[in-house]
């Protein structure tokens, strides 16, 4: 069962659509990403959660990390985009999630990578994700969860995808 934190929120009136990355590559990545699927279940003022499959990937930043195991998840919700970043991080912290080095090892990678149609730019956080159009783990997940998205600069999901360069990701049959 989910223990974020349970605080009054500033709820929207209607729920967004939106879309959160996941990664692990320590503690049994496979077992942690499939937990936090689970867990965004859960979040309070989510709802309709939906994934793509899992996939493997080589690590981005220092090298001599081992493979990440990579989703995209959609959900609805009525969390305020900050709110909805404060139950991710404490999600990532049941998890034992430590940031010692940028891009290094982590336990759980939670990322807001799309907010509906918003662009935020705040020191804690950055809608559309800021290094989404570069990595092939969340733009082939994110087409196969939607394949006509559109980002909020009116780009196809297609159009990313066909920018980027594959490199290796093994979709897992799991």
């Amino acid at each position: 069962m989910t223990k974020t934190p349970q605080t009054e929120f500033e709820l929207l009136d209607q729920p967004v659509r939106c879309y959160i990355g996941l990664g692990s590559n320590l503690e049994d990545p496979l077992q942690q990403v499939r937990q936090a699927l689970c867990e965004l279940a859960e979040l309070p003022h989510c709802s309709n959660l939906t994934h793509s499959r899992l996939y493997r990937s080589d690590p981005v930043g220092p090298p001599g990390q081992p493979d990440y195991i990579n989703a995209v998840a959609g959900l609805d919700t009525r969390l305020q985009p900050l709110d909805l970043l404060d139950q991710l991080q404490a999600l990532e912290q049941q998890h034992r999630r430590v940031r010692l080095q940028h891009w290094g090892p982590r336990t759980l990678d939670l990322d807001i990578l799309l907010y509906a149609d918003r662009q935020i730019d705040l020191p804690r956080l950055q809608v559309p994700h800021p290094h989404m159009s570069d990595r092939n783990f969340v733009l082939y997940p994110l087409q196969e969860l939607e394949p006509t998205l559109r980002f909020p600069n009116g780009r196809s999901i297609s159009d990313h995808v066909n920018l980027c360069t594959l490199g290796t990701l093994e979709p897992l049959e799991v």
